[in-house]
C-alpha cells in the first residue's frame, strides 16, 4: 500500500481502481457491503455509509462517531477499508483506521468478501467500531 493511499481518506468517483470485472460487479461488491453492515455487533444504532476507497480501490465504511472517543463533535470517522486484491482473484484486505495516526493499518488479508464483512461485523476486539 503506498503513502497517500493509508494516509489518504477520500477516494476518486468511480469503480474502484484493481478490482477485476464489470461495473456490475463492482456495484454487487458494494451492495454486499452494504447489506451486511446491519449485522455488526456494535453501535448498531447509527447508520454506516459505504463509498470509494483511498484512491478509489475498494470500499469504505464511513459512520457518526457516537461513541465521540475520535471525534467528540460526533462527525463521521473512517470505520474499514476493504480492498480487492490486485491479483484478481477475489481475495480482499480488511484495513482499520488508525485514529491517533490519521493511517490505515493492514488487518488481515487474502479473505474472501464474506470473511472480511464477518470480521467487520463482529469486532469482537473493538479494532474497527471505537
Amino acid at each position: 500500500m503506498n503513502a497517500r493511499a493509508a494516509a489518504g481518506r477520500g477516494g476518486r468517483s468511480g469503480p474502484p481502481a484493481g478490482h477485476a470485472g464489470s461495473g456490475a460487479v463492482v456495484d454487487l461488491d458494494r451492495r454486499r457491503i452494504e447489506r451486511a453492515l446491519p449485522r455488526r455487533s456494535r453501535y448498531r444504532y447509527v447508520q454506516p455509509r459505504v463509498e470509494p476507497g483511498p484512491e478509489g480501490a475498494g470500499w469504505r465504511v464511513v459512520s457518526p462517531n457516537c461513541s465521540r472517543n475520535v471525534d467528540r463533535d460526533g462527525g463521521e470517522i473512517d470505520i474499514a477499508w476493504l480492498e480487492p486484491e490486485p491479483d484478481g482473484r477475489g481475495r480482499w484486505r480488511l484495513h482499520r483506521r488508525d485514529h491517533r495516526c490519521a493511517l490505515w493499518t493492514l488487518h488481515s488479508e487474502g479473505l474472501t468478501l464474506p470473511e472480511a464483512l464477518t470480521l467487520l461485523c463482529e469486532d469482537s476486539s473493538r479494532e474497527f467500531w471505537t
